[in-house]
């Protein structure tokens, strides 16, 4: 079906999800800021555009509601791997899907119904060094380093997962905090792409809670590439083991770090309509 849409959400974190083949408009910033937007569109954290691949079975683009593009997303790729599965473009329950911060594998790890239900992706291996992330440090890598706002300083800590993470840790989580300064951290000078935010506090050994700032988002109940970057933040301070959970207001991740720093992710996603683009919409001044 022509212009045929599927929104779902990870943990809150939610998408929709189009085809570029079976699109008949062009997606422009303009466009996919005026389907994102609650009041004249659908309303949603991103669009998610399955594209042709060369290098893997299938090919994902990362759009922010801002207009601007994420390399990388892990409750993104959960949703998609569910969509790919669910609409029969694929019978595996393993495959891949490359993205522009990567080449990952996903598997369905539980499916009720015939529609996927848990899911677990290869996240790629954590990256430290400084202009790689890229943030502008002195150091080779940004952990612990002082980052100065105009009314207050951070201890950051900055990874990269395929996309660009700055992780503060703390000892207590205040959202009105995270709202005040989470734009402030994401677009200061240091960060020549801007950046995720994420406040920390851990729990336990194998318990990390987190408050989310996405680049080009906002406030964030889940985030799929968050929770893997704070869980390398956390395992790299020794703070914590190597297998997690991460505790976000939309829900949990269980994430898995090897010795060589290669990131799994697993967690449930949920499908919550399907349809049509209007005309209306469409034709609007988009």
């Amino acid at each position: 079906m022509q212009n045929f849409f599927v929104k779902s959400h990870g943990l809150g974190n939610d998408y929709i999800v189009l085809n570029e083949e079976r699109i008949d408009f062009k997606l422009t910033e303009k466009a996919i800021i005026k389907i994102c937007d609650v009041h004249y569109g659908i309303g949603s954290d991103g669009i998610l555009l399955k594209v042709p691949s060369e290098h893997a079975d299938f090919g994902l683009r990362i759009l922010n509601p801002d207009g601007s593009e994420a390399e990388k997303s892990g409750n993104g790729l959960r949703i998609f791997a569910k969509y790919l599965y669910d609409y029969k473009y694929t019978a595996e329950k393993s495959f891949t899907i490359e993205t522009p911060g990567g080449l990952v594998r996903a598997e369905i790890i539980e499916a009720k119904n015939e529609k996927a239900f848990t899911i677990k992706v290869e996240m790629g291996r954590a990256i430290f060094e400084s202009e790689k992330v890229p943030v502008i440090c002195e150091a080779g890598e940004c952990i612990d380093q002082t980052l100065n706002l105009e009314y207050r300083d951070y201890q950051i800590n900055c990874v990269s997962v395929g996309n660009p993470h700055c992780v503060v840790l703390k000892d207590e989580l205040d959202v009105d905090e995270i709202m005040t300064f989470g734009s402030q951290i994401e677009n200061h000078k240091i960060f020549p792409n801007r950046i995720n935010v994420q406040f920390a506090k851990v729990i336990s050994p194998t318990e990390v809670e987190i408050l989310i700032w996405e680049r080009g988002a906002g406030w964030t109940l889940a985030s799929g590439s968050s929770s893997c970057a704070v869980a390398c933040v956390v395992v790299k301070h020794g703070l914590t083991e190597r297998n997690l959970t991460i505790k976000m207001p939309g829900g949990e991740l269980k994430i898995e770090i090897d010795t060589n720093w290669n990131i799994e992710m697993t967690g449930e996603v949920r499908e919550i309509a399907s349809g049509i683009l209007s005309n209306e919409l469409i034709n609007s001044d988009i």
